[in-house]
């Protein structure tokens, strides 16, 4: 939003960088970085394992990186996109506040195209967090999944593959449903 806002400006250039260089990382190399800095050298947060909150802190941010970097990128595209439309102009002609108008009018309809990226990054985090499990040492269902194949436990192989597929389907309903709440012009 800031980056949207202030185009051109050294916060729209610093929030384009850490977007741009949080998608230029892979996962394992940024997992590697931050096992290396705040585990070994700062020994603030564990390296690996589960169980306690502290063990959540580095494999969470190592898997939502690169989709924040995507998310904030796509959000200020579509957000300057509809800024620059003849209602927003209006909204700011009747004499709304700039609040108003950019939460009511912009932040509402630039959100739609967000929701559906969102919606199909899911599927793609689903695949991602095998090299997450793999790097922190944490038993999920990545991992499930690949000992399933390596130990041909097939039915196993196939539950994994129905509860990926029933939460995808799950996630686009809900996102057709959300598209209700951000465009009242859609009708079920």
């Amino acid at each position: 939003l800031v980056s949207a806002l202030w185009r051109d400006t050294i916060w729209d250039l610093l929030a384009r960088l850490v977007a741009f260089s949080g998608q230029a990382v892979p996962v394992f190399w940024l997992g590697l970085l931050m096992i290396l800095f705040f585990s070994l050298q700062l020994r603030l947060l564990p390296s690996g394992g589960y169980g306690e909150p502290l063990q959540l802190i580095m494999p969470a941010i190592c898997l939502g990186a690169y989709y924040m970097s995507a998310m904030a990128r796509l959000v200020r595209a579509s957000l300057i996109d509809v800024l620059d439309q003849d209602y927003i102009r209006t909204a700011r002609a009747k004499g709304l506040s700039a609040w108003r108008v950019l939460v009511r009018h912009g932040l509402r309809n630039a959100l739609i195209p967000v929701v559906t990226v969102q919606g199909i990054s899911l599927a793609a985090l689903l695949g991602g967090a095998l090299v997450t499990e793999i790097i922190f040492a944490w038993p999920g269902i990545g991992r499930l999944a690949v000992q399933a194949i390596q130990n041909r436990d097939f039915p196993l192989v196939q539950g994994v593959v129905l509860l990926a597929a029933l939460t995808f389907v799950v996630v686009n309903l809900l996102i057709d449903l959300l598209y209700l709440v951000l465009n009242p012009r859609i009708r079920l």
